[in-house]
């Protein structure tokens, strides 16, 4: 009786083994930074989607809390469906229904960071002098805007920031966007912003001169001056 016993060679496996190899070596690469445009690209829809909501928001006088009939913008809990809308002081005691932000953004951490699609975001209200102070303040469980925003200004004034998880793994770049509705990015050149730390409420804003409230012009601004308070370079997205 004739038994086959033919199969692979040590150097057909050693051959089968460099392909595979080769093959990874150049479809890793491509498959991460598929990952990360896909990751940009949705946290760009994202801010496109808070700035709308936030003008829905401030229409629709959700929270007037010093009762002069102009609404003022929310925070992540208020605009989620999530926080009372009577936490600041006046106000209906009840949530927002139906919600018009994603359910995604209802459980901020204790920072007031929300994570999606391998980003961070956060969302900022200005304070009695107009400089940006973290909006949701009441910590996962129950995201409350910041007893120091200002009743007045929160009626012309909000920001928002969004920069990645792992710079360079979950994204290469960190957005910005505000009340005017213009989303801008950076290569993030000078300081990079990742992981759990926020970039600061002036971030975005002109360099020159130091930005002094939420009124400032962003670094796409005045001048052509394109360099942030923290050194980058940003320009529109298109």
């Amino acid at each position: 009786m004739h038994v086959n016993n033919q199969g692979f060679t040590l150097i057909e496996l050693m051959i089968v083994v460099a392909i595979i190899a080769i093959v990874a070596v150049v479809a890793v690469p491509n498959l991460l930074s598929a990952k990360v445009a896909a990751n940009e690209s949705d946290t760009i829809s994202a801010l496109r989607n808070l700035a709308t909501s936030q003008a829905q928001f401030q229409a629709l006088v959700a929270i007037d809390n010093d009762l002069d009939g102009t609404g003022e913008f929310g925070c992540f809990g208020e605009l989620s469906g999530t926080s009372m809308l009577n936490n600041r002081g006046n106000g209906p005691a009840r949530v927002l229904n139906p919600a018009i932000l994603a359910t995604i953004f209802r459980s901020p951490d204790a920072g007031g960071i929300v994570t999606k699609s391998g980003y961070n975001f956060i969302i900022y209200l200005p304070g009695a002098v107009g400089a940006g102070v973290v909006a949701d303040t009441g910590g996962p469980a129950l995201p409350v805007a910041s007893a120091l925003v200002d009743d007045d200004n929160c009626e012309v004034f909000w920001s928002a920031y969004a920069w990645p998880v792992a710079a360079g793994t979950s994204g290469s770049r960190a957005f910005f966007v505000n009340h005017r509705g213009d989303i801008t990015q950076t290569r993030m050149d000078a300081a990079v912003h990742t992981g759990a730390v926020a970039p600061l409420w002036n971030a975005a804003h002109s360099s020159v001169p130091a930005p002094i409230d939420m009124s400032d012009n962003i670094a796409t601004g005045a001048g052509g001056v394109g360099v942030g308070a923290d050194g980058n370079r940003w320009v529109p997205v298109q």
